[in-house]
């Protein structure tokens, strides 16, 4: 029996202006998003995924320390905590990415991820943080320390790989050697900066890897900062490297695919890259 299974993206402009607490930021977003967390349960998505800290603005282009405010614990949060009522009520995988609070002042750019009957299964934290203009992330975020885990859900083993974590395909092939099907790669990024590896890095990362990736981007362009637009264009690639499904550029959108997983084995048995792979030889990449 084929391994149907539909995925969501949720790919959305910020709903509040900067000046607003980080509270009410995250009351706009979570109400916005509340919608389309309906709508995709009402139409049997099975693994959902927002963009890269979804519970706000993409503030890393300021270096001011209101935005820790939007920090919170992972599972015990309220947001963690509100999509596993979701998650169970629609009997749907949730990728959740926000903006975590270990302890005071260690804080992560984080991605819950939570099964079908609501349970939390454990946390990816961003490992690759950028430190360039209009991304100050290192001043918000620090390095993951969880490696790159893989999460056995209901309906498959989910990876989370985050915005700049893209660009690094080590831990892309990290997240293959343990058992990923399908990773999911929430995002903030701009026009004129990244555009041209949208379309590129990630089926790469699942042509070399044989597992689907989906990949979220948010939308619009947000004041004060206007580093440039969020182009959105979500979608999903499988392991050919083939785009299924492509979002707008520059509208809140959910987009739901249908994939089939038995196309993991398929596409791993014509090509053998983990077979042939030949990691004696690669010790000039963990030496430099």
């Amino acid at each position: 029996m084929a391994r149907n299974v539909k995925i969501g993206l949720i790919q959305m402009a910020t709903k509040a202006p900067a000046e607003k607490s980080c509270e009410e930021h995250r009351i706009a977003m979570l109400d916005a998003h509340i919608a389309y967390i309906d709508e995709a349960g009402k139409k049997g998505v099975n693994m959902l995924c927002m963009q890269e800290v979804f519970t706000g603005p993409y503030f890393c282009p300021s270096q001011d320390a209101k935005w820790y405010g939007l920090t919170e614990a992972i599972p015990d949060g309220p947001t963690t905590k509100l999509m596993q009522e979701y998650a169970k009520k629609y009997n749907m995988v949730i990728v959740v990415p926000i903006y975590e609070e270990h302890i005071t002042g260690v804080y992560y750019n984080t991605a819950a991820v939570i099964d079908a009957d609501g349970k939390y299964l454990g946390k990816y934290r961003k490992n690759h943080i950028p430190q360039v203009k209009g991304f100050w992330e290192k001043f918000f975020f620090k390095p993951g320390n969880l490696g790159y885990p893989v999460f056995k859900t209901a309906y498959g083993n989910v990876g989370v790989y985050i915005c700049y974590d893209r660009h690094f395909p080590e831990g892309a092939r990290c997240l293959g050697l343990n058992g990923a099907e399908i990773v999911f790669n929430p995002s903030a990024t701009v026009a004129g900066l990244s555009e041209y590896l949208w379309k590129l890095e990630q089926p790469a990362h699942a042509v070399a890897n044989g597992y689907f990736v989906a990949a979220i981007n948010r939308v619009g362009t947000e004041a004060p900062w206007n580093i440039g637009q969020f182009y959105g264009s979500s979608y999903v690639v499988n392991p050919k490297g083939e785009i299924l499904n492509l979002a707008s550029r520059d509208k809140d959108e959910l987009l739901i695919t249908d994939i089939n997983l038995d196309e993991v084995k398929d596409t791993r048995d014509l090509w053998q890259f983990y077979r042939d792979r030949r990691p004696e030889t690669y010790h000039v990449m963990t030496e430099l």
